[in-house]
């Protein structure tokens, strides 16, 4: 049987000490079959070699797996959610097991350094509790900003949450928020009350060695450092969801997050029902990350080939759309990002045009936005779907640069791929710092998203090479990338 047609099996033994009496062993095994293209698989190339912008397949587990011992009662989840508007930590927490009928406690200690916020003791009905925990709030900029999460200032609330029964501990989580909210306000991105202009980079998460998994949990930070030095105040995780350890370290160090579903290439009912499985599970174990900022179930129409023509496509994206917003009403959805933009919080467009003066004429102040939707077709692909014109959205340019570097006296040069290409490190730094001028003076945009961050396989359009060793100065890229005109004090 050849090998791509072979369903990879792994599996690993994991000993772990359940109770004082021995230990058992735990089989954990993935089953991946490279040919099904319905299934959520990003960037995976579903040939044996990769080719084009497809990577090469990971199989088995490839993020943290751990067994841990639980108590008869413990806490299960735990929901936080900020509200700058009314100064308050809302907080959801469930238990599971056998939980008492009655005389059930959960205290929450939140903390900032050695300032305490809030030292209080709920009682637990029903196994859950839902609760907003009121901050003392003299309603002055400079007292706020003291506690305000952003890029340029990541302060984080430490959690402690005890459960009590009678009085007993049976179980405790040590946990983290942070007092930040963003919104989208006419065709701005606001974050905690402000427009914020997002200079995003493209990030596909991948080490040359170890394909989707980090070499150790110093690569994640350093990767959300990297990103950082070179200007950018976010990253699009494209077509993966990253390692929780990667979202920590945004948390920690500052740097927003779009958070991306990889894609089935196939519509069927069978990846309607994974999709819409694994994208609730994402939500559920990532929401409380203050970092993401952003929710992107689509991408480039990707699984939903014929959304101009066929209403099941468009029902489907609609469908995610609108359950991405129930599940968490809190953070922006870009419905598809890219082109063929239905329901939407912001309009995405993707345009690999690297010449600066024709973004320029495209997208400047002397276009009216109904003749852009009506007729620039980036990719070939029209912006909005019938019936869905633009509302007054923020519109951001989410996809564009893609510049490769690699000179022909480099090892597989020939198959090296980008939608441009340099010949040498100079040729690359003009090109880039003209691009991003002119990117950044285009009053329609609300944020960038530059591809992409490193070198990935075959695609030699990154900043970084694989390895992350800087192309060009990282002070140069960075001052390329804040260049020209539109930003506000907190986002320069």
């Amino acid at each position: 049987m050849p090998e791509e047609s072979l369903n990879n099996i792994i599996s690993v033994d994991i000993t772990a000490a359940l109770n004082d009496s021995g230990t058992t062993k735990v089989t954990v095994w993935a089953q991946d079959d490279p040919q099904d293209l319905a299934k959520p698989r990003g960037k995976q190339d579903w040939q044996l070699e990769p080719h084009s912008i497809w990577y090469p397949r990971t199989s088995g587990i490839w993020q943290t797996v751990w067994v841990e011992p639980v108590g008869v009662t413990y806490i299960d989840h735990i929901r936080w959610t900020p509200d700058f508007e009314r100064w308050e930590i809302g907080c959801y927490a469930a238990l599971a097991g056998n939980a008492p009928a009655a005389g059930v406690q959960m205290k929450m200690k939140l903390t900032v350094g050695d300032r305490v916020l809030a030292n209080d003791i709920y009682e637990v009905f029903n196994g859950e509790i839902n609760r907003r925990i009121s901050l003392s709030d003299p309603g002055i900029d400079d007292y706020r900003n003291e506690l305000l999460w952003s890029p340029e200032k990541p302060t984080i609330i430490n959690a402690v949450v005890e459960l009590y029964h009678n009085g007993q501990l049976l179980d405790k989580v040590i946990s983290y928020t942070a007092m930040r909210t963003v919104s989208i306000q006419r065709d701005r991105f606001m974050l905690n009350g402000r427009p914020y202009y997002l200079r995003l980079v493209l990030d596909q998460g991948y080490w040359p060695d170890s394909l989707m998994t980090a070499p150790d949990d110093l690569a994640l930070r350093r990767d959300v450092e990297l990103a950082k030095a070179m200007g950018f105040n976010g990253v699009r995780k494209h077509q993966k969801i990253e390692d929780p350890r990667f979202l920590y370290w945004a948390d920690v160090l500052g740097l927003l997050v779009w958070e991306e579903m990889p894609s089935a290439y196939r519509f069927s009912v069978k990846a309607v029902e994974r999709m819409t499985h694994e994208w609730t599970e994402v939500i559920k174990r990532d929401a409380n990350h203050p970092c993401i900022v952003a929710w992107v179930p689509f991408n480039e129409s990707w699984g939903v080939p014929n959304l101009v023509e066929t209403q099941a496509h468009r029902n489907y994206v609609l469908a995610m759309y609108h359950l991405t917003k129930t599940l968490d009403p809190t953070r922006p959805v870009i419905g598809n990002d890219g082109w063929e933009s239905t329901d939407t919080d912001i309009l995405a467009i993707h345009d690999y045009d690297t010449n600066p003066q024709h973004l320029a004429h495209r997208y400047g102040p002397e276009v009216k936005l109904s003749d852009l939707f009506n007729r620039q077709r980036p990719g070939g692909r029209i912006l909005t779907l019938d019936n869905y014109p633009h509302q007054g959205q923020p519109v951001m340019l989410t996809e564009f640069g893609g510049i490769a570097y690699a000179p022909e006296d480099q090892p597989d040069a020939n198959k090296a791929w980008g939608y441009e290409r340099c010949w040498n490190l100079s040729e690359l730094e003009i090109k880039y710092t003209a691009l991003l001028e002119s990117v950044n003076n285009i009053d329609m945009f609300s944020g960038f998203c530059y591809t992409q961050f490193t070198d990935t396989f075959q695609e030699a359009n990154g900043l970084l090479y694989s390895d992350r060793t800087p192309k060009i100065p990282l002070e140069t890229i960075r001052a390329a990338t804040l260049s020209g005109g539109l930003c506000t004090p907190t986002s320069c």
